[in-house]
């Protein structure tokens, strides 16, 4: 007997005008201690699935068709006061965006308690020894300490690792992971996987994976059923599924995974069924509005150099000096950035990398040292006056989508506000036809113009963060984890993108990423930080092909191998 078993599920949204079907007749089965991934494109139903097991499909979402059996029992059509024994007890759930499943107003302690005391009874004392032990199981340091913070005081990485530890709160005999890895670096990612491996396999614990992420599929998963537009299009062994796929979409999905071994020329788009019908006509970007000329003076070599920069925050605020608590998030970092090349930063969270970001376009001012960028000092520069011009040539994209746009704003003012500060255009309609033309470019189309960022996927609403760096037709950008939150297709879209903007425009790009396959295809050179150092920097060829420093080789040990993955249709770039 299956521990889960799903019958022919439906599951459908209606509104006034239409009802859409989101899953579409799916029959899985998960056994004890086996783990199911279940991949497919941003609205494939994956997540609906899983909400749909444990009850919580979002209005006005209705399970139309089907059965789910959890240990041979229906629970489906149970009474809702049965369906919360079960959420939280049986069936464990880690949620995508651990800032929306935690409390910001209880601290860690608190809402761990509260979860075991309800399902396990063990007291409060036995309850608060159980989540200091299920902190360090989940590899948070100093778990006594850490335990009494809000989520606040946690990083992205940190607070994901909290809401697994939440998970595992009741001991349950299936755990749904929704993309469980999205904000970790590879290290965290390694533990947390491992974490989940030795649970399924010596407890018996049964676990969904819904994850767009193929290295954590290969890395972990026993199957993989493949969704598109809410069918299961293919279900089998993990290795047959991302060796030799048999439907054309999961092809196809597979030939868009950035490969740690292999370096592209171009990322392969996911084409399938419809979008092989329309073909979308490419942009010259010479004739577009990005790429119209620029009065920028050529620094000659390099265009971004950082001296000797430090930065200190302060942990532990105190009256007295000597009772402060600092953190040295980044320790005497010097590096130069060439005009005209992508450079790299890799490291964990924590490490320094987004903070070296904002120190560069000025969100952050250092301790100590400078920020020369194509020959004028940024640090010596007081006044906004002085700074909007570099200003306009810096952007940034930022890692989180959801925080970075402003919800009461429609995407056209959105991207039209960059333009407008910095006068780039001479009346309102021509600042439409730019933001037009920027949302065509990264291929969301004019309607999105008109629509606010909550009625868009993650994917969409990145696309429109990197709509609005560009519109300041910027020679240095910043991307901090631009693709974080992508599923491989789009991904592989944004990549492309950023490639053909990079290459055409001569633009100079700093790409922080966790993801090392992705920076081996986009970068000329990469920095690893640790700690707020830089261990290493080297070309990356080199730096993937013969590491130096031990961290580093540890680092690259971590990354997913993806040895079996099918190299059809794939355009290798070769070696110099």
């Amino acid at each position: 007997m299956s521990l889960l078993e799903i019958k022919n599920l439906e599951i459908q949204f209606p509104s006034r005008k239409s009802t859409l079907t989101a899953v579409d007749n799916v029959s899985l089965s998960v056994d004890q201690g086996d783990i199911l991934g279940i991949v497919g494109e941003s609205g494939a139903g994956k997540s609906t699935v899983g909400n749909a097991l444990i009850s919580l499909l979002e209005p006005p979402g209705l399970m139309t068709n089907g059965e789910i059996y959890l240990e041979g029992q229906r629970i489906d059509n149970l009474p809702d006061s049965e369906k919360q024994k079960i959420r939280g007890k049986k069936i464990g759930m880690i949620f995508q965006d651990p800032l929306t499943s935690l409390n910001p107003l209880q601290t860690i302690e608190t809402q761990l308690v509260e979860t075991i005391d309800l399902h396990l009874q063990l007291g409060e004392e036995k309850a608060k020894e159980r989540a200091i032990e299920l902190l360090e199981q989940v590899g948070i340091p100093d778990p006594k300490l850490r335990v009494k913070q809000y989520p606040h005081q946690f990083s992205g990485g940190m607070r994901q690792r909290v809401v697994v530890a939440l998970a595992l709160c009741a001991e349950p005999t299936l755990i749904i992971a929704d993309e469980p890895t999205t904000a970790l670096d590879v290290s965290i990612q390694a533990q947390i996987l491992d974490l989940m491996r030795v649970l399924c396999k010596q407890k018996n614990v049964g676990m969904i994976i819904i994850t767009h992420d193929m290295g954590v599929i290969a890395d972990i998963t026993d199957r993989v059923a493949v969704m598109y537009h809410g069918k299961l299009v293919e279900h089998g062994i993990t290795t047959k599924i991302l060796g030799d796929p048999d439907h054309p979409y999961t092809q196809s999905l597979i030939s868009a995974v950035p490969r740690p071994d292999v370096k592209l020329v171009r990322f392969p788009q996911v084409t399938y069924i419809e979008d092989i019908k329309t073909k979308k006509a490419n942009i010259d970007i010479s004739q577009h509005w990005l790429g119209q000329a620029q009065n920028f003076k050529s620094a000659g070599g390099s265009l971004i150099q950082l001296n000797n920069i430090t930065m200190r925050f302060t942990t532990k605020p105190a009256l007295f000096r000597k009772n402060r608590i600092y953190l040295d998030a980044v320790k005497n970092v010097s590096i130069e950035i060439q005009e005209g090349e992508v450079f790299g930063l890799v490291g964990e969270s924590g490490s320094g990398k987004s903070t070296l970001a904002r120190i560069i376009c000025g969100l952050y001012t250092p301790i100590s040292g400078e920020v020369i960028f194509s020959g004028t000092n940024l640090t010596a520069l007081k006044s906004q006056n002085d700074l909007d011009p570099f200003r306009r040539q810096m952007q940034m994209i930022f890692q989180d989508p959801f925080s970075s746009l402003n919800p009461r704003m429609r995407v056209h003012d959105i991207v039209a506000e960059p333009i407008w500060f910095h006068k780039l255009a001479n009346s309102k309609s021509e600042i439409s036809d730019i933001v037009i033309d920027l949302l065509e470019h990264v291929g969301l189309g004019s309607q999105a113009a008109a629509k606010y960022p909550h009625e868009f996927s993650g994917g969409q609403r990145q696309r429109i963060s990197i709509a609005r760096a560009l519109a300041t037709r910027p020679r240095f950008l910043i991307c901090d984890e631009p693709t974080s939150a992508l599923d491989v297709s789009i991904q592989a879209q944004i990549l492309n993108l950023l490639k053909d903007l990079q290459e055409e425009l001569g633009l100079t790009m700093l790409f922080i990423s966790h993801d090392l396959p992705v920076i081996r295809q986009m970068c000329d050179r990469v920095g690893v930080m640790k700690d707020g150092n830089l261990c290493e920097l080297n070309e990356t060829e080199l730096l993937f092909g013969a590491p130096e420093h031990e961290y580093t080789k540890h680092l690259l040990g971590l990354m997913p191998k993806l040895e079996g993955l099918s190299l059809d249709g794939l355009q290798l770039q070769s070696n110099h």
